[in-house]
């Protein structure tokens, strides 16, 4: 594996953190097209045509470059590309020409740095074009006020073109920018957080996408819209003091939910706030987050050996991305580089990097239904999930958003194929098949509650089978148990944390239990009540977001027709100090069966009931 310069970038200062973006876009100059308008990464395909994936690769670029220029450097080969560019982009007659618009456009997602760079960077994007370009490109980008766009993050988009718009002093969508607001406004919850959309999911388009927007509009739209502003850095503020929970030490983050291939996009809203003066964390704070994500995220093997970010998580892998993933779409991880929009004595540039602050090992956050929890001696943290009331068509929706939990160091898997569970690699969660190999998991629920470390949700993968489950979260240990109603004979399958598979892997055996040990670290599942056998799963290569090659420890169980009790406690702990013991998590949690009853007790005394 070829080790790239940027792997060893210090990123202690503004001028190490400019050199990364150079490192990230010299490998991309070769790519661009002749005209400049379209920047051609690769061959695999997305749901929409070449010529729209080669536009989105050219203006994610713009997410960075614009506060690089915006903070006074520059990249003058890549601004002369990117000028280019946009003159024969927006030209009907060239044959690079960004085409028209459609409603529901992924061009319209990527009008949206050009819009940014034109209320911010006018002197350098706008004034050099020749009068008839000015007319095109207002024209081009002015589509955006005659198509709808889903109703979610995609809002912003709309918003950001007009206000480039209202900064140049050009027409601009006044009552519709409003309605947009409005409407984005609909899909705060509370604590901070808003949903992706009515009834969405509180995922990272929270912080990357409409608190990040939120953001930039503020510092731009400040004067004229005040109280709007003001909301919006408050709540962003408020967000910001549960976010970071999400974070660990080290930088890696809690990879959840889709778009992951986005990257280091994870950390994007940390140089939003103090790009918009926002003072939730110190400058120091604000720093060490942004630039410690960022040494995480080099460190990986990302990057093919031309220097292109692949599509993936922390290794190339197709199998986990979305159908909106394109070859250049990775670039919207260029989002993480707005602290180059502040100048060399702002506070964020001044400050000594410093490290998170001391944080709770259990943070309860309702509004996108998790807890997390953080294992100080490890550094793990992983957000255990209750779930959600509602689904949705993007792919994968039950691996990114209905596992039990999800692990920053572990990752998660999702399915290769359909067959087995080999294939279907269900980590952190219960699969149940009617014995002809094809399982069904959490998809979406009927129900769900948080009472202090207990999780509860009621699912039902077939109209007549009905799960409760309950989590008792905690780190390195904890408790599941599931209530199962079913009219049908079922097997079922209870998946650990996904062990990467390298050669210190070391089984340990335990009547009941599946572990296994590594220079990694340790996984493991006992079968505390209703399980009936127990193994280590090797499944399918490239499940896993974060390893290539992983094990599933896994307990299985054949439940007839009836009432079905399953309990069992999950052992996950990176480190070589960890070490499974398959009694060990009677430490921790009570579990007794008397009178019909099944009675849990956890750290925190709350007791759980259930009749049996």
């Amino acid at each position: 594996m070829i080790e790239h310069a940027i792997a060893s970038n210090p990123l202690q200062s503004k001028a190490d953190l400019e050199l990364a973006f150079h490192q990230l876009v010299k490998p991309l100059l070769p790519y661009y097209s002749k005209g400049g308008a379209r920047l051609d990464l690769g061959v695999t395909g997305a749901g929409y045509a070449p010529e729209v994936a080669q536009m989105e690769g050219f203006s994610r670029v713009m997410w960075g470059l614009v506060p690089l220029i915006a903070g006074g450097s520059i990249d003058e080969q890549l601004l002369e590309i990117c000028l280019n560019g946009i003159t024969n982009g927006i030209d009907p007659l060239h044959e690079e020409y960004w085409g028209a618009i459609a409603d529901y456009d992924q061009r319209l997602v990527e009008m949206a740095a050009l819009g940014f760079a034109l209320a911010v960077i006018p002197e350098r994007i706008w004034e050099p074009l020749s009068p008839k370009a000015r007319q095109q490109f207002y024209d081009w980008l002015n589509q955006i006020n005659e198509h709808p766009v889903y109703e979610c993050n995609w809002l912003f988009f709309h918003v950001l073109v007009n206000t480039g718009f209202y900064k140049l002093g050009l027409p601009y969508a006044k009552e519709q920018m409003e309605e947009n607001l409005q409407r984005i406004e609909a899909f705060y919850l509370d604590e901070g957080w808003y949903a992706d959309g009515i009834g969405g999911h509180s995922d990272y388009y929270v912080p990357f996408a409409i608190h990040y927007y939120g953001l930039l509009y503020a510092k731009l739209m400040g004067a004229e819209d005040p109280e709007r502003t003001a909301r919006f850095k408050n709540r962003a503020g408020i967000f910001a003091k549960q976010f970071i929970s999400w974070f660990a030490e080290d930088g890696r983050a809690i990879p959840y939910g889709r778009s992951m291939t986005y990257r280091f996009s994870q950390g994007a809203i940390w140089g939003a706030l103090a790009f918009a003066d926002v003072d939730s964390f110190s400058p120091g704070i604000l720093k060490g987050l942004v630039m410690r994500h960022l040494r995480w995220w080099f460190k990986q093997p990302i990057f093919a050996n031309d220097g292109v970010m692949t599509i993936g998580y922390t290794y190339p892998n197709l199998i986990m991305a979305e159908n909106y993933n394109a070859p250049g779409s990775v670039y919207w991880a260029m989002k993480a580089f707005l602290p180059l929009a502040l100048p060399e004595d702002h506070p964020f540039w001044l400050a000594d990097e410093l490290p998170l602050p001391v944080l709770p090992s259990l943070s309860v956050q309702r509004s996108p239904h998790m807890i997390i929890c953080r294992q100080q001696e490890s550094g793990h943290i992983a957000a255990f999930n209750a779930g959600h009331l509602t689904t949705n068509e993007h792919t994968h929706t039950s691996a990114k958003y209905e596992k039990f939990v999800y692990s920053a160091s572990f990752g998660f898997s999702v399915p290769r194929a359909e067959w087995g569970l080999s294939q279907g690699a269900f980590d952190s969660m219960l699969a149940l098949s009617e014995g002809d190999n094809l399982y069904r998991v959490r998809r979406r629920n009927e129900e769900t509650s948080i009472s202090g470390d207990w999780i509860a949700a009621r699912w039902k993968p077939w109209r007549d089978v009905e799960v409760t489950t309950y989590i008792l979260a905690g780190l390195p240990w904890h408790l599941r148990v599931h209530y199962i109603e079913t009219a049908r004979e079922l097997d079922a399958a209870e998946g650990g944390f996904a062990l990467p598979l390298d050669h210190t892997l070391a089984l340990i055996g335990q009547e009941g239990a599946a572990a296994a040990q590594s220079a990694f670290g340790g996984s493991g599942i006992a079968g505390i009540m209703g399980y009936e056998h127990a193994e280590l799963l090797r499944v399918q290569s490239n499940t896993n977001l974060m390893h290539p090659r992983t094990a599933i420890p896994t307990l299985k169980a054949h439940l007839k027709p009836g009432v079905h009790v399953l309990v069992s406690a999950v052992y996950g702990e990176p480190g070589i100090s960890s070490a499974f013991a398959p009694q060990d998590w009677q430490k921790r949690f009570t579990v007794t069966s008397e009178a019909s009853q099944l009675r849990i007790t956890g750290p925190s005394g709350k007791e759980l009931i259930i009749s049996m």
